[in-house]
Parts: structure tokens; sequence; C-alpha cells
């Protein structure tokens, strides 16, 4: 077996409780999902998911876009049921 070696990185506190609690839930912590980072990293020969701008697609572009021009813009309505009746329609 090879011989370990310990590595120090530096990450916001808050993104580290939040990466803390998620990976506990899958019995495993930090150390542990780290190593399974690089290893997957090392077996894909690159980052193991995708990385790439928060761009929203097409449809959510036209939504945006319809919403700032006013078109396909319905409302306000009175109750929910008015709501639940124009999203059933």
């Amino acid at each position: 077996m090879s011989q370990s070696v310990n590595v120090t990185f530096r990450v916001d506190s808050n993104l580290k409780k939040q990466a803390d609690i998620l990976f506990s839930d899958l019995g495993m912590n930090l150390s542990t999902a780290f190593t399974v980072f690089l290893k997957q990293s090392v077996r894909e020969q690159g980052i193991p998911f995708e990385i790439s701008k928060n761009t929203p697609n097409a449809v959510t572009l036209a939504a945006m876009e319809s919403a700032e021009t006013g078109e396909d813009v319905y409302g306000p309505y009175e109750s929910i049921d008015d709501v639940m009746e124009a999203l059933n329609a």
C-alpha cells in the first residue's frame, strides 16, 4: 500500500459545514469524499463532472424575455383556485 500524505487546502467555512453535513449523510467524512473525487478525476483524466458558467438554457431565456416584455404573463389571480384553473387550462 502506498504511503498517505497530508494535504491542506482553504475553503469557506460555511461551504465546509454544508459539505460535512452532506458527506456525513453519505457515510463518509471530508477526507474520504476528497479521496473519491481525486480517484475519479484520475480515472477519467479530468474533472469528473461538467463545469460551466451558470447560463440559463434557451427555454429559461425565452421565459425571461417574455416576462421583461410583458408577453405571456398571466394574473394577478384572486385565489389559489384561480391559479390552479389557469395552470390546468
